[in-house]
């Protein structure tokens, strides 16, 4: 006998903000911390050809992100907005006397062994992450400034992964330099605050039943971008 055919029944009316607020924070069971090749990182059992692989395909993510902070921008007609976002862009660029994210990576690729020369050049990077950021900024560059804010909101998941990271490291990988850790260290408050913004946007913007949808779809493409960029990396860095 077949089974009863379950039919979705529409959603009749936009969630309040916080049933809102949990369904997007539930999209963290998607999160690539729960990636095999990210698990196993993290349990100390990736090889030093395997980490310097990961920094390095992680990298051309790490440079991508002002590009797609200024396409968020420059799509962005609110000037509250822009005074909040542009601090992304200058974290990760840098400013001042702040060399920012992006040379908090290069160090990270020193304290792994990686030639600066060899990760600027890109070489490194596999078709699928170029694939996948790629689309991600492009993503950035069409689409509405809110929804670009929207698939920002991975960062609600990132906080643990950074923690992670910071609390298993030094003992699993004693060969990595830790100095070389500090971009972890200081995304865990960036990201609190980054958070707090992202989701003001999300939860005013997306008040439709279509809308709330919508978003809960950005966020999955999102998910979906960090997950295939594992995976590509998991290929060409077999345990």
């Amino acid at each position: 006998m077949n089974a009863p055919l379950h039919i979705a029944i529409p959603q009749a009316s936009p969630w309040p903000a916080s049933e809102f607020e949990e369904r997007l924070r539930e999209l963290g069971a998607r999160y690539h911390i729960h990636h095999p090749f990210n698990m196993r990182m993290n349990s100390g059992q990736c090889s030093p050809q395997q980490i310097r692989g990961w920094v390095a395909n992680r990298f051309y993510y790490q440079i991508n992100i002002p590009l797609k902070d200024a396409s968020i921008l420059s799509n962005c007609p609110d000037r509250h907005t822009r005074r909040l976002w542009i601090q992304r862009l200058l974290e990760h660029d840098g400013t001042g006397d702040d060399a920012g994210g992006i040379e908090a990576w290069v160090r990270l690729a020193d304290a792994v062994g990686l030639e600066r020369e060899a990760l600027w050049s890109l070489d490194y990077v596999l078709p699928g992450v170029r694939f996948a950021v790629d689309a991600y900024v492009n993503f950035a560059r069409r689409a509405p400034w809110q929804e670009a804010v929207c698939s920002s909101l991975t960062e609600m998941f990132a906080p643990q992964i950074h923690r992670d990271r910071l609390a298993g490291w030094p003992s699993l990988y004693p060969w990595i330099d830790t100095d070389g850790l500090q971009y972890f260290r200081s995304r865990i408050p960036l990201a609190q605050r980054d958070v707090e913004h992202g989701l003001d946007v999300t939860l005013n913007y997306f008040r439709t039943p279509e809308a709330q949808r919508r978003a809960l779809d950005i966020l999955n493409f999102k998910l979906d971008i960090l997950w295939s960029m594992l995976d590509a990396i998991e290929k060409a860095y077999p345990a």
